[in-house]
Protein backbone atom coordinates (compact mmCIF):
# COMPACT_ATOMS: atom_id res chain seq x y z
CA UNK A 1 0.00 0.00 0.00
CA UNK A 2 1.51 3.27 -1.08
CA UNK A 3 0.44 6.89 -0.98
CA UNK A 4 0.13 7.01 -4.76
CA UNK A 5 -1.86 3.74 -4.91
CA UNK A 6 -4.45 5.05 -2.46
CA UNK A 7 -4.89 8.37 -4.24
CA UNK A 8 -4.98 6.65 -7.64
CA UNK A 9 -7.75 4.39 -6.30
CA UNK A 10 -9.72 7.42 -5.14
CA UNK A 11 -9.33 9.03 -8.57
CA UNK A 12 -10.49 5.82 -10.29
CA UNK A 13 -13.48 5.43 -7.99
CA UNK A 14 -14.57 9.00 -8.72
CA UNK A 15 -14.20 8.34 -12.46
CA UNK A 16 -16.14 5.06 -12.20
CA UNK A 17 -18.96 6.94 -10.50
CA UNK A 18 -18.95 9.63 -13.20
CA UNK A 19 -17.71 12.26 -10.76
CA UNK A 20 -14.75 14.50 -10.32
CA UNK A 21 -12.72 14.15 -7.14
CA UNK A 22 -14.53 17.25 -5.89
CA UNK A 23 -17.88 15.63 -6.56
CA UNK A 24 -16.81 12.49 -4.71
CA UNK A 25 -15.65 14.55 -1.74
CA UNK A 26 -19.01 16.35 -1.63
CA UNK A 27 -20.88 13.03 -1.90
CA UNK A 28 -18.87 11.89 1.14
CA UNK A 29 -20.01 14.95 3.08
CA UNK A 30 -16.60 16.56 2.90
CA UNK A 31 -15.29 19.87 1.61
CA UNK A 32 -15.15 19.85 -2.19
CA UNK A 33 -11.39 20.49 -2.11
CA UNK A 34 -10.58 17.58 0.22
CA UNK A 35 -9.33 15.31 -2.59
CA UNK A 36 -7.59 17.97 -4.70
CA UNK A 37 -4.24 16.87 -6.05
CA UNK A 38 -2.68 20.01 -4.61
CA UNK A 39 -3.60 18.83 -1.10
CA UNK A 40 -2.07 15.38 -1.38
CA UNK A 41 1.43 16.63 -0.65
CA UNK A 42 2.10 19.64 1.59
CA UNK A 43 4.13 22.59 0.41
CA UNK A 44 6.92 21.15 2.58
CA UNK A 45 6.80 17.81 0.79
CA UNK A 46 4.98 15.87 3.51
CA UNK A 47 2.60 13.26 2.14
CA UNK A 48 -1.04 13.67 3.16
CA UNK A 49 -2.60 10.25 3.63
CA UNK A 50 -6.39 9.93 3.69
CA UNK A 51 -7.64 8.69 7.04
CA UNK A 52 -9.38 5.38 7.52
CA UNK A 53 -12.56 7.37 8.14
CA UNK A 54 -12.20 9.06 4.75
CA UNK A 55 -11.55 5.77 2.97
CA UNK A 56 -14.58 4.30 4.72
CA UNK A 57 -16.76 7.21 3.55
CA UNK A 58 -15.56 6.72 -0.03
CA UNK A 59 -16.25 2.98 0.11
CA UNK A 60 -19.73 3.58 1.52
CA UNK A 61 -20.64 6.20 -1.09
CA UNK A 62 -19.29 3.99 -3.88
CA UNK A 63 -20.90 0.87 -2.35
CA UNK A 64 -17.53 -0.92 -2.23
CA UNK A 65 -16.33 -3.60 0.14
CA UNK A 66 -12.82 -3.25 1.59
CA UNK A 67 -11.69 -5.93 -0.86
CA UNK A 68 -13.11 -3.99 -3.81
CA UNK A 69 -11.38 -0.81 -2.63
CA UNK A 70 -8.17 -2.87 -2.49
CA UNK A 71 -8.67 -3.95 -6.09
CA UNK A 72 -8.76 -0.31 -7.13
CA UNK A 73 -5.49 0.25 -5.27
CA UNK A 74 -3.81 -2.62 -7.09
CA UNK A 75 -4.87 -1.44 -10.56
CA UNK A 76 -2.28 0.44 -12.57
Amino acid sequence: MTHSNIWRAIDKIALKMGMSCSGLARACGMDATAFNKSKRISKYGKLHWPSFSTISKIANVANLSPEEFGKFMRQK
